[in-house]
C-alpha cells in the first residue's frame, strides 16, 4: 500500500493508469498540467504551454471561461444530481431544445450520454432497435471505415477501423464490414481542405450493400473529417454520395461528429458544412467545452417516432446512464453554446480557415514532413517514420515541443494533430507554427 501524502503531489505515479499513454516513459518523464487559461496550459513549473489540440479537439472556447466557470460554480450549490430515470429537470428540456435548433432540419430529439464512446454506442444501439421497431429486425450488420475512430466501447471499436486500437481485444462485435480509408498520399498529399480525388470511393458501400443484402444491414458509421487518424478530409463529393447510396437501400447514416461538431469546421456540425443530412448524430467533446464530460445523439424525428408506441408507463427504450443529463454538465453545455454565440465563434473558425491552412502548408519544407492535411481548424502532419521505430519522431516532438517550445501537440504515432481553440488568432496561429517549425527542425 502506498503511503498517504497530505502536499496534494503524487504518491506513485504508478498507481493512475493512463490512458493511451506510455506509461513507462511518463514515469520516468512525467508532463504534468496544474492550471489552464484561454490558449495554454500552466506547467507544474509554472511555464505557460501553448495548448495547439485544444485539449483533446474539445476546448473550442479557450479554457477557463469565465461565463462556463461561474455557471458551473452556481449549479454545483443548487443541484449537486438529478435522476435521469422517470424524472427530468428544467435545463436537460432547454438544452436539448438549444441543439435541436443548431442541428440540421429533421434532427429533432436528443439523448444525452457522458462520453463519445457512449454517444456512438447508444446510436447503434438506436439504430438496432429502429429497425426491430419497424419490423426489420434483421438488419444487424454495421458498416464503418478503414482509419475511423468511434471511441472504445465495443461497438465503437469494433466499426472502427485503427489497428492499434483493435489488435489486443479479439473478435469484438460480429457482423461489421469496414469502407476502405478515403486517403491516398500519392493522389491527395498536401491538399488544403477537402481532396479532388476519392468521391467514387463512396461506391465501395454498393458493393458491400450487395454482398449482405440491404435487408439485413443497420447503418453504415463515418467521421465526416476523420480525426484521430490524423485529419482526414473526405474528397469532394463523397459524403454526399455514400449518404445517397444508404437512403437508396434503406441504411441509415451515423455522422460521428464527436470531433467536428461545434465550429471546429466552422459550423455547429459539419453535415451543415457537406450539406448532407445523417438519421443520426454522435456529439461529444465541444459541447461542453471539455469542462464537464458530457455527450449526445442528435435523432431524426421518424426514428424517434418509431419508438413511441406501446405501454405509456413503460419506456419506450431500454437504453441510459446514471449521468445522462447531469445538472452540471448541463449547465456547462448551456453557457458553452452561450459562449459561442456572443463571441461567433464558428464564423470566427470559418474566417481564419485560409490562414490557419497558410501557416499549415508554411511546414511543407521542414524536416520529415511527408504530408499536411489542413480543413476547418485542423489539421494532420505526417512525418517519415524512423526505420524499425514507428512511433518514435512523433513521440520525440511532443516531448520536445513541451519540454523547450512551451507547445503542448498531440501525436498518434508519427502523425501530429494540430487544432488550436476557435478563439485563437491569426497571429496566435503563425506563433504556434513558428514554434513547431523550430522543433521539427531539431529532430533528427
Amino acid at each position: 500500500m502506498t503511503e498517504t501524502r497530505t502536499d496534494g503531489r503524487p504518491n506513485s505515479l504508478s498507481d493512475y493508469w493512463m490512458p493511451f499513454t506510455a506509461n513507462r516513459a511518463f514515469q520516468r518523464a512525467p508532463r504534468m498540467i496544474t492550471g489552464a487559461q484561454g490558449l495554454h496550459y500552466i506547467s507544474e513549473d509554472g511555464r505557460k504551454i501553448f495548448d495547439a489540440t485544444s485539449g483533446l479537439y474539445c476546448v473550442n472556447a479557450g479554457h477557463c471561461d469565465p461565463h462556463i466557470v461561474a455557471a458551473i460554480q452556481k449549479t454545483a450549490g443548487e443541484l449537486d444530481y438529478a435522476p435521469a430515470f422517470q424524472f427530468g429537470h428544467p435545463k436537460a428540456f432547454e438544452l436539448a431544445s438549444r441543439l435541436a435548433m443548431l442541428a440540421p432540419d429533421g434532427l429533432e430529439h436528443v439523448f444525452f450520454a457522458s462520453s463519445g464512446s457512449e454517444a456512438v454506442d447508444t446510436a447503434m444501439k438506436i439504430a438496432l432497435a429502429y429497425h426491430r421497431a419497424n419490423g426489420d429486425g434483421q438488419r444487424v450488420r454495421f458498416i464503418g471505415r478503414e482509419r475511423g475512430y468511434h471511441g472504445v466501447g465495443f461497438g465503437g471499436m469494433s466499426v472502427g477501423g485503427i489497428p492499434g486500437n483493435r489488435k489486443a481485444f479479439g473478435q469484438l462485435l460480429p457482423g461489421v464490414d469496414h469502407l476502405a480509408t478515403t486517403y491516398n498520399r500519392e493522389r491527395q498529399a498536401f491538399s488544403v481542405g477537402e481532396p479532388d480525388w476519392g468521391e467514387e470511393l463512396a461506391d465501395e458501400l454498393e458493393r458491400i450493400i450487395a454482398l449482405h443484402d440491404a435487408s439485413n444491414i443497420a447503418a453504415v458509421i463515418v467521421e465526416p473529417v476523420a480525426g484521430s487518424t490524423g485529419c482526414i478530409a473526405p474528397p469532394k463529393g463523397y459524403l454526399q454520395r455514400l449518404a445517397a447510396i444508404a437512403a437508396k437501400h434503406g441504411v441509415l447514416l451515423i455522422f460521428d461528429e464527436v470531433i467536428t461538431a461545434f465550429g471546429r469546421l466552422g459550423h455547429a456540425f459539419a453535415a451543415e458544412r457537406y450539406g448532407v443530412q445523417p438519421n443520426l448524430i454522435a456529439f461529444a467533446k465541444g459541447l461542453t467545452n471539455g469542462a464537464v464530460p458530457m455527450s449526445g445523439v442528435l435523432v431524426e424525428d421518424k426514428i424517434y417516432r418509431a419508438f413511441m408506441q406501446g405501454p405509456e408507463q413503460l419506456p419506450e427504450f431500454y437504453h441510459g446512464y446514471t449521468y445522462s443529463a447531469h445538472p452540471l454538465a448541463v449547465t456547462a453545455a448551456l453557457a458553452t453554446l452561450d459562449v459561442y454565440r456572443e463571441k461567433q465563434l464558428f464564423a470566427r473558425a470559418a474566417e481564419n480557415e485560409a490562414g490557419f491552412a497558410d501557416a499549415m502548408m508554411g511546414l511543407r519544407e521542414a524536416r520529415h514532413v511527408v504530408d499536411i492535411r489542413p480543413v476547418g481548424l485542423m489539421c494532420g502532419i505526417d512525418l517519415q517514420s524512423r526505420d524499425g521505430s514507428f512511433g518514435a519522431r512523433g513521440y520525440e516532438v511532443m516531448v520536445r515541443a513541451f519540454n523547450e517550445y512551451d507547445l503542448y501537440v498531440r501525436v498518434g504515432g508519427d502523425t501530429l494533430v494540430i487544432a488550436p481553440p476557435l478563439i485563437a488568432s491569426l497571429e496566435d496561429i503563425q506563433d504556434l507554427a513558428g514554434r513547431l517549425r523550430r522543433v521539427l527542425d531539431q529532430i533528427d
